[in-house]
């Protein structure tokens, strides 16, 4: 699961209490284990969701072609 910092907070890494999770927008990748869970219930983490570049291809495409047909 992607995650990142609710805004203006830092949330310790689990077994890594000097490495935090910031609030940068771009989030990043941690195992969906009971800690970070209970962190995005609580609201200090945030999850991200990310639209795969392939879905990004595919709406451009199917947007591009029904310009190009009509």
């Amino acid at each position: 699961m992607k995650v990142t910092a609710a805004p203006g907070l830092l949330c310790p890494m689990e077994g890594k209490p000097r490495e935090y999770i910031t609030d940068d927008p771009e989030g990043i990748e941690v195992e969906p284990t009971a800690y970070y869970r209970r962190l995005v219930d609580d609201g200090s983490l945030v999850e991200v969701v990310a639209t795969s570049p392939k879905q990004q291809k595919t709406s451009a495409a199917s947007t591009g072609a029904m310009g190009g047909d009509q």
